[in-house]
């Protein structure tokens, strides 16, 4: 077995982040890395999904070392991501946010309910929010692949807590019935045409819930929600850490 260099694509500035939440959080415990390469090894996973034997070599380290880097840098940067409420709170009350669900896919589940029809394979589904112009606010805990993402929203809350705040939420059809303050296009009855007027609305509504599109695109530049080799229950910790990655920045 032989190391190789590689490249990864995360700004200085973002590795310089991470690098500060090891160094404030390190314990007494001794680390074959420094706190910079510790940071280097974790966005390595997170970002290119290199395997743990692959980062393991490159860093000069074990399979297990490298396992226990990635984890606890993942836990740590959980505790720095909003939750829902604190997400919302934060933006600006007068506006609106977006709302869309996207499927990570993963290899490491065969259970009932995993299988996601959206993307033809078994996965999660993810609930992502942002502002009206796409900034990432909140990245919901993982839930089966195959559930709706209408009944996603429900039952992470947004609905409720957009509600209650009074924040209008624009999301696509999938979410058609969802009540509370959600606005979705409007929908042709069968046998009928929409009338040009709902035409003309369904196409604004479309350009304004574009920018929701765009962040998921570099949501999923983080490989690890792309197909993943873990468990779904572990994709629920690599999806709270990649707003703090992404808000933070």
């Amino acid at each position: 077995m032989f190391s190789y260099p590689a490249a990864c694509d995360v700004d200085e500035e973002l590795l310089e982040l991470v690098t500060m939440v090891i160094a404030s959080c390190e314990g007494d415990r001794p680390c074959r890395l420094r706190p910079y390469d510790w940071a280097r090894c974790a966005l390595v996973y997170l970002r290119k999904h290199d395997t743990l034997e692959q980062i393991a070599a490159g860093f000069g380290i074990g399979t297990a070392t490298a396992w226990r880097y990635v984890n606890d840098t993942i836990e740590r940067l959980t505790r720095f991501a909003p939750s829902l409420t604190e997400a919302l709170t934060s933006h600006h009350a007068d506006g609106y946010v977006l709302l869309d669900g996207t499927v990570a896919e993963t290899d490491r589940v065969r259970a009932e309910g995993h299988f996601s029809g959206k993307v033809r394979r078994e996965g999660v589904n993810l609930q992502v929010v942002t502002a009206e112009e796409g900034k990432l606010l909140w990245i919901s805990p993982a839930l089966a692949g195959g559930t709706h993402d209408v009944k996603a929203a429900r039952e992470h809350g947004v609905v409720d807590v957009c509600a209650q705040l009074g924040l209008e939420v624009l999301a696509d059809k999938g979410y058609q019935g969802a009540g509370g303050t959600v606005i979705t296009p409007i929908k042709r009855r069968p046998d009928t045409e929409l009338p040009d007027k709902h035409k003309k609305s369904n196409k604004v509504h479309a350009a304004l819930r574009a920018p929701v599109e765009c962040t998921i695109s570099r949501i999923k530049r983080w490989r690890i929600l792309r197909h993943a080799r873990t468990s779904p229950n572990r994709l629920t910790s690599a999806a709270a850490a990649i707003p703090t990655l992404m808000i933070y920045t």
